[in-house]
């Protein structure tokens, strides 16, 4: 289910910016926005928040005509990240924790989200997350997981973000690691062209979910995701997509690294918004039905 009333004024904001942005008649606008309140009101009980994104971008898609609305974003953003690559490898050398580090950096690009805020700071971001602690934080048994763990699965979020995931995953340099994008684009999501753009083979292999809601649907994704799913001992989830796609698994093996980016989340799991969180799912037994109607 669409876990919160608020989710819809989000839903509003960002679809009016997408309407702004893309060149079609007021007209079709009008329609769109039709559409979009009547599929709210049909699916309310039905889909999670990232699902029922998916259809509101499939229809879209109908009026635009364009499958890729935020592709010049996206390869902006990984040029961004990528030239901070220097910067942030010579913090790391410089670093008494690397794993540490690394870790605060990968989540810092979390605030890489078209769909949450177009209006951020990176720098700022990746000046805070280097100085402040993380709201909930299991990273030592995140760093233990890793030790134990023959095969991990990594599950991306945005592009841009990518860069920073790549970085913590030289960083920690497991030998059987997955990293997995989306099945097409959707939002700012990492797709398969975007981690071919910034090298993301070179550390790790890489396949896609099959599906393209922003989020991993795991009933939905591929046969190929869902092999390495199951067979995975570790799962490191980016991102509030992710979390709000897989926590009513309460699965033991996922831990959740992200930047809390609404109030409806912070207040799920008690910490305030923009809090920088690293949790193991286990903990967190509450979260069946509360994203979504199963």
């Amino acid at each position: 289910m669409i876990s919160d009333y608020r989710c819809f004024f989000c839903f509003t904001r960002a679809f009016e910016k997408l309407l702004v942005k893309e060149n079609i008649p007021a007209e079709a606008k009008n329609s769109f926005t039709k559409d979009m309140i009547t599929m709210y009101q049909k699916n309310w009980d039905e889909l999670n928040s990232p699902e029922f994104a998916r259809e509101l971008h499939s229809l879209l898609r109908n009026y635009t005509l364009n499958s890729d609305p935020y592709k010049s974003e996206k390869k902006k953003y990984n040029d961004l990240a990528m030239s901070l690559l220097p910067e942030l490898e010579s913090i790391l050398k410089q670093s008494e924790n690397p794993f540490g580090t690394a870790l605060r950096l990968s989540i810092a690009g979390n605030i890489i989200d078209f769909a949450a805020n177009d209006n951020f700071n990176l720098q700022a971001t990746l000046d805070r997350v280097l100085h402040s602690g993380f709201a909930i934080d299991n990273s030592e048994s995140l760093k233990k997981a890793l030790e134990r763990a023959d095969n991990v699965l990594f599950l991306g979020d945005n592009a841009g973000e990518i860069v920073f995931d790549k970085l913590f995953i030289k960083t920690i340099n497991h030998p059987n690691l997955i990293y997995v994008v989306r099945g097409a684009p959707v939002i700012n999501d990492a797709t398969l062209e975007d981690a071919g753009y910034v090298g993301m083979e070179e550390v790790a292999k890489v396949i896609s979910n099959g599906y393209d809601a922003p989020s991993t649907i795991v009933g939905k994704s591929s046969d190929e995701f869902k092999h390495f799913f199951n067979k995975a001992d570790l799962i490191i989830s980016k991102g509030q997509g992710n979390l709000e796609g897989l926590l009513h698994l309460n699965d033991k093996r996922i831990f959740f690294l992200l930047m809390v980016k609404c109030n409806v989340m912070a207040e799920f799991l008690k910490v305030e918004k923009d809090s920088f969180v690293v949790f193991n799912s286990a903990g967190f037994k509450s979260a069946t039905n509360y994203f979504t109607g199963i």
